[in-house]
């Protein structure tokens, strides 16, 4: 079978397409053809080297395919089952605890830029009925990440107003959960054709923050001066301190991703004052995948693909990525 692979230390040039020989499940394992993976900034991060990992890493921390073998003792999936990754294979439930967050495919682990893996059954779930593999891999690391903040770690009611910034693919699904849930969506970007994007997916209040530089300000401008109940923060230390200044009176800002540096001052007398909170998000459980699974065929959901990349040309696909143009998630076919 073919495989991508990473040469220590990293770097887009260094992944290597390579022909390696798939492993027979053992006792409490599956095999798995994959068939298709999706970029999150995780995956960028060890490909570039910014997160280390061994020499010759399987990369991808999202993987969505078919059974194809089972081994001893496996007794919940069958062949001809369709899969979906865990990100943590560990977490199964309960609140987050720094054993459960290890294991990561892709990190600590080879992941899902193979045609065929064979793990424990315990690192996958069943995929949605309503989408393909494409989409499906686009929920486990991003989609999961983006129910956790909204429906685990805050109190959103509808009516409520959620602040997203930009088009990447947590704040998309966020924007599509928010609507989910009958709240108010204000949505960030610098590009007047994504913003316009957004408000077609129901965005009700857009800002362009290059225009907008103090864009905390019109946030509560346009909410009354009530100010944003939840902000999903993916923009790290450069955003933070517009996200406290949008944020309301007992609000949650879900500090989620660190696009723009990995530590920044925080206002933190306006945070204290407003008795909000900054909560810190890194995707979540093997149940909290179950539930979003549920949601997702309920009202059938569909996840937003910007692209298709071939696992040969794995590294254009970050490319993509890292330039910035794209909205919603980049898909690897494998």
């Amino acid at each position: 079978m073919q495989a991508m692979a990473l040469k220590a230390p990293g770097g887009l040039d260094r992944l290597e397409l390579r022909t390696v020989a798939p492993r027979k499940p053992g006792p409490g394992e599956i095999q798995v053809e994959i068939r298709a993976s999706s970029l999150n900034f995780h995956d960028y991060a060890v490909v570039t080297g910014l997160l280390p990992t061994e020499d010759g890493r399987i990369p991808l921390s999202d993987g969505a395919g078919e059974i194809t073998a089972v081994g001893e003792g496996v007794n919940d999936f069958a062949v001809g089952d369709r899969v979906l990754s865990h990100f943590f294979p560990n977490w199964v439930d309960g609140r987050p605890e720094a054993g459960k967050l290890g294991g990561v495919p892709g990190d600590n682990i080879d992941g899902f830029a193979a045609r065929t893996v064979t793990m424990p059954s315990r690192c996958f779930s069943r995929m949605p009925a309503n989408l393909d593999f494409a989409a499906a891999s686009t929920l486990t690391c991003a989609g999961l990440t983006a129910w956790r903040a909204l429906m685990v770690e805050t109190h959103l009611a509808p009516g409520d107003w959620v602040l997203v910034q930009g088009s990447g693919g947590v704040s998309i699904f966020a924007l599509q959960f928010a609507k989910l849930m009958g709240c108010r969506v204000i949505a960030t970007s610098s590009s007047a054709e994504k913003l316009a994007r957004l408000e077609g997916m129901g965005a009700d209040h857009l800002i362009n923050y290059r225009e907008v530089e103090n864009w905390g300000d019109q946030v509560l401008a346009v909410t009354g001066g009530h100010g944003a109940d939840l902000v999903v923060e993916v923009g790290g230390s450069g955003t933070v301190a517009q996200s406290v200044r949008a944020v309301a009176f007992d609000g949650c800002i879900s500090m989620i991703g660190v696009l723009t540096g990995i530590s920044g001052e925080v206002p933190t007398a306006e945070l204290f004052h407003k008795n909000a909170r900054i909560s810190g998000i890194t995707v979540g459980s093997q149940k909290h995948q179950l539930d979003m699974i549920e949601a997702v065929e309920a009202n059938d959901l569909q996840p937003v693909i910007d692209s298709h990349y071939p696992l040969s040309e794995l590294a254009e696909a970050f490319r993509h990525q890292e330039a910035q143009r794209h909205f919603g998630k980049i898909c690897i076919d494998i």
